[in-house]
């Protein structure tokens, strides 16, 4: 019956294409074939992927002949069916591809990498005369050149179609092509050394070992430092590592051989993690909440009862912490496991420290500063597979957004701290999805409660409140009843007119830090721009190096004496004389956080100094040092980008510097005026966060702007109610879906006619709804010049209907318009 039966099977191929790939399953891996499993396929005449299986059937293809499965890679599935339903609604949700999703859930070193050739298997016994023809020629040729790709065996057995001829040859065991489709994975191994069973008899032993003292001594004592070392371990399986024994017995390699010779040990290997262990060092019983804490715990756990998804609106330095912890031990009690999201890893570094104190080995890290084989290593972890170094599965998973992907299987709690923050939104490349939106559809999966935690919370999260949609739970106090900082204003404009700033610091601020540092107190100082000057420019006809390939100034970097650009990352060295008149009269405009760096360098001598962005923190564990060093106080002045306003937490600041609000304020964008207060609001939080009161300086031109007035009194209200006014007005979130539709071509004419098209099929369905096409504010990218087109859609039940005919209208544009690429966004920040 079996043999009537033919299997298919749907595959997502990591690629940027719609739907699913249909192969056929040969009927040697009828029954090893599983859903989720990674297969080895060919995809178009001379690529191999790997994809995974999303389906199995009978139902036979009507309008092509499907090619063989090639390989299968997994023995048990790596993705669960918890996850294929996130993908799928992630495919939906954010009109993006299944390949798109698959390239972002799993990490590069479950995908292959493939070059497409065959190797001659070293297995092989070199008996041709069971060769077809073409295979002899193969065959020999590979014993020859020892690799040969598709192409060079298609010209050696002129024919065009020779996948058969492949599956052929590797089924024979003549050749492979695992040498060229590397597993990119590989555990780290371990070689361990142990006695041999007929030595486990102590009498046995007592011989050997009398014998050894009288023959071979050295020997004797080796063979006795690895017996004090089994009988000593603390580990249950006391594996024994060759090189620690070597070590311990002060032995050599030769020595060690001959008891393996002799039929005394014999070495074996295990897989090590990657991963390092930390043991907990407080119980979490040992929190001491305070009154308001208690409160505020119990108003999250009776939302709970009504409400899947809570806002804990706490404001800065009020102890949400020691709640999510609460939270977490209580979860994990029942048995169930907890997704702990966080926007950035310089956030990750500081809450992984405090989290491990009270949860030791439970706790799982994932983020992009791991390296691949340690995601894949976490991966597995989760998915608690039988492998020998994988034994106890993480019951807690701390990361970046990409953490959502993991293969949760019973998922009861998913925190997403600092929630307000952009960084949880995927730019580059799709799908451009939302980790904390995301995380709400993954808990609703598992049946799990979500809580949100922010001193600032998106517009739209807070509206979700006080529309009943989320519960709500508030603190109001610092935790210790500290006060929350004085903020001063301090207006650069006139100070700057009157000569009065010392380099790029107020009167105020200067005597702010000046005073800290004499009382052995640390400073931050936030400049939302990295580099060393915004720009360079000619003063005498005011060029202005432009990248070549972006519609971008490029920025100056002293440390690396380049002009870089932000977007696409090309560089190029700093012109001596002004390409344009000739002048050497060149000077730098603007200041980053590298002139920052410099310049308080000037002001304040001798004091140590950091900087922290994106240019700094490059290396995996530049974070975690940066970080050490202010909270062991070795670093006075901390200077950084947007990644110091996140929730860190520092005992001994005292001064916080915002050196340019009017950079934030300025941004052509309608959340423009939300995110500075936001940024105001968060980086001022970081000052005063123990023992004292803590100081902000907010530098400016326009010191009497509504955001800046509003930071300085704290009121988060009073800035949602008068921006959800302008919202409404306006027919922006969170009263509109927007998705924000980005053409993408290197010649303007075609892009222009291609954005025309897509425009006008458009207004016909959707009316006045549909804004643009416009050139966003940087017009080119990567040598391609960018239209954009943006749709305001009513939340009216109707969303994923206009989504399925938005996608029908790219279709028939790219008809037309083939080679114009379109990006699609959905709920774009």
């Amino acid at each position: 019956i079996m043999e009537r039966i033919t299997l298919f099977a749907d595959l997502i191929l990591p690629l940027p294409l719609p739907g699913f790939y249909t192969y056929r399953v040969p009927f040697e891996m009828y029954n090893q074939l599983h859903r989720g499993q990674r297969v080895v396929v060919q995809f178009g005449k001379k690529k191999i992927y790997t994809a995974l299986v999303y389906r199995i059937h009978q139902n036979v293809p009507k309008n092509f002949q499907p090619k063989y499965i090639l390989s299968i890679l997994d023995e048990k599935p790596i993705v669960n069916e918890k996850q294929f339903s996130f993908w799928e609604w992630m495919v939906n949700y954010y009109m993006c591809r299944p390949g798109e999703v698959m390239n972002a859930a799993l990490p590069s070193s479950l995908k292959l990498a493939s070059e497409s050739r065959l190797v001659l298997n070293p297995d092989f016994n070199k008996n041709y005369e069971l060769l077809s023809e073409k295979e002899y020629l193969v065959a020999e040729a590979l014993e020859i050149q020892k690799k040969l790709s598709l192409q060079e065996i298609s010209k050696i057995v002129e024919q065009q179609k020779i996948i058969p001829l492949v599956k052929t040859l590797i089924e024979k065991k003549v050749a492979l092509l695992e040498e060229e489709i590397q597993i990119k994975y590989k555990p780290k191994k371990e070689v361990c050394v142990r006695l041999k069973e007929e030595y486990s008899n102590e009498t046995e032993l007592q011989k050997t070992l009398d014998k050894l003292s009288s023959k071979a001594y050295k020997q004797m004592e080796l063979l006795l430092t690895f017996l004090q070392m089994n009988r000593f371990t603390d580990a249950p399986q006391k594996h024994i590592s060759r090189p620690k024994l070597l070590e311990k017995a002060g032995a050599s390699a030769i020595q060690l051989q001959a008891l393996i010779t002799k039929g005394i040990l014999e070495t074996y290997e295990i897989i090590q993690t990657r991963l390092k262990d930390f043991e907990h060092s407080i119980s979490v019983d040992s929190i001491i909440l305070s009154e308001d804490q208690i409160q505020c715990l119990n108003d999250i756990k009776e939302s709970f009862k009504n409400k899947n998804v809570v806002l804990l609106h706490g404001i800065t330095s009020s102890g949400k912490t020691e709640l999510y912890i609460k939270l977490i031990q209580e979860t994990i009690d029942a048995g169930q496991q907890v997704l702990f999201l966080l926007p950035e890893i310089a956030l990750t570094t500081q809450v992984i420290n405090r989290v491990r104190k009270y949860f030791g080995k439970q706790v799982g890290v994932y983020h992009s500063k791991y390296s691949n084989d340690e995601r894949v290593e976490v991966w597995y972890k989760i998915l608690n597979t039988s492998n020998d170094s994988i034994t106890e599965p993480y019951n807690i998973v701390l990361g970046a957004r990409s953490a959502l992907f993991l293969p949760y299987s019973k998922l009861g709690l998913v925190i997403v701290d600092e929630e307000h923050d952009s960084s949880y939104k995927q730019t580059d490349p799709p799908p451009h999805y939302n980790a904390r939106d995301a995380a709400i559809y993954l808990a609703q999966l598992y049946g799990a409660k979500v809580l949100l935690g922010s001193a600032t919370p998106a517009l739209e999260t807070y509206h979700n409140t006080i529309t009943s949609k989320y519960g709500l739970a508030e603190l109001h106090k610092r935790y210790g009843d500290i006060e929350l900082p004085e903020i001063t204003i301090a207006n650069i404009k006139e100070q700057s007119r009157q000569k009065r700033m010392k380099s790029y610091f107020s009167i105020e601020l200067f005597d702010l830090i000046k005073q800290a540092l004499k009382n052995k107190e640390q400073v931050i100082l936030f400049q939302n721009r990295r580099g060393y000057s915004t720009r360079i420019e000619c003063n005498d006809c005011n060029w202005i190096p432009q990248c070549k390939y972006c519609d971008v100034t490029l920025i100056y970097h002293k440390h690396a004496n380049l002009l870089k650009c932000h977007y696409c990352g090309y560089s190029t060295n700093v012109p001596h004389e002004c390409p344009a008149c000739k002048s050497t009269n060149i000077h730098t405009k603007g200041f980053g956080t590298e002139r920052i760096e410099e310049e308080t360098a000037m002001v304040f001598p001798g004091v140590n100094i950091a900087r922290m962005d994106l240019d700094s923190t490059r290396n995996k564990y530049a974070y975690h040092q940066i970080l050490n060093d202010f909270e062991d106080r070795k670093t006075q002045i901390l200077i950084g980008t947007q990644m110091v306003t996140k929730g860190l937490d520092f005992d001994n600041v005292s001064v916080v510097g915002i050196l340019n609000a009017d950079q934030m304020l300025s941004y052509p964008d309608f959340r423009a005026h939300e995110r500075s207060f936001q940024l105001m609001a968060q980086v001022s939080g970081r000052a005063g966060r123990r023992s004292k009161r803590g100081k902000v300086v907010i530098q400016t031109f326009t010191p009497d702007h509504p955001m800046i007035q509003l930071a300085l009194q704290h009121n988060y209200t009073a800035m949602f109610n008068q921006q959800l006014i302008q919202r409404r007005q306006f027919n922006y979130p969170p009263f509109t879906r927007l998705i924000q539709l980005t053409l993408k071509h290197k010649d303007t004419d075609i892009l222009n006619a291609a954005a025309a098209y897509l425009t006008h099929n458009l207004r016909l369905l959707f009316h006045k709804k549909v804004i643009g096409p416009e050139y966003p504010m940087v017009s080119k990218i990567r040598n391609l010049y960018l239209k954009n087109i943006l749709l305001k859609l009513d939340k009216d039940g109707q969303v994923q209907k206009h989504k399925e005919r938005v996608m029908q209208m790219i279709l028939e544009m790219n008809k037309k318009f083939s080679s114009v690429i379109v990006s699609i966004d959905v709920d774009p920040l």
